[in-house]
């Protein structure tokens, strides 16, 4: 069923929004060039890797030394109006329709954070990563890491037909509302390190 709902959801989402999408891709090449996607390897499913898609947000400005400047530094302007309203996400319909992602579930984070996450935070791979989720409705990059991972393994543990309608009816609301768009003091979030108490 959830499989299903996620097929006709992402179908319906990316007929829904292709104008914004393509509003989006047109506010990414004349203000900043192409590319107007990014994409990056993230962990699944039982740890498989797949490609993420997202309207690029970040220019590849680097320093004398050429490594790639901090996020804050490299966000444009048409990518903190995308980021605000999550638009950026919009093009993961298409890897929930490809299956590699359902509509809720945690996040899909980078292979690295894999080897990082003690053995309850490891359970957030038992499910397929979401485009939204439980971590997305009640805080987003306002919590820290640990506090998201418990509230992943929080939402694999109830996870229900109804708690996903649940949190897909909270999902527009918290864009609405903008909070919780980066941690205080980072443009985005702080890289994983592991749990201190872990190290």
């Amino acid at each position: 069923m959830k499989r299903a709902i996620d097929i006709m959801g992402a179908i319906a989402g990316l007929a829904l929004t292709a104008p914004a999408m393509a509003a989006a891709a047109a506010a990414i090449l004349l203000c900043d060039g192409p590319p107007v996607f990014w994409t990056q390897d993230r962990t699944g499913l039982h740890g498989r890797v797949f490609k993420l898609w997202k309207f690029r947000t970040m220019s590849e400005a680097r320093d004398g030394s050429g490594r790639l400047l901090d996020d804050a530094a490299r966000l444009t302007g048409v990518g903190t109006m995308l980021r605000a309203w999550s638009l950026d996400e919009l093009p993961q319909l298409w890897n929930v329709l490809k299956g590699e992602m359902s509509l809720v579930g945690p996040r899909p984070l980078v292979p690295a954070y894999r080897e990082r996450y003690n053995a309850i935070q490891g359970r957030r791979l038992e499910t397929r990563p979401g485009i939204t989720g439980w971590c997305q409705v009640t805080g987003r990059n306002a919590l820290g890491w640990e506090e998201k991972f418990a509230r992943d393994v929080w939402y694999i543990e109830h996870g229900s037909l109804w708690l996903d309608l649940k949190i897909l009816a909270r999902t527009v609301p918290a864009v609405v509302r903008r909070r919780g768009i980066s941690q205080a003091g980072h443009a985005t979030m702080p890289e994983f390190m592991g749990s201190a108490r872990d190290r």
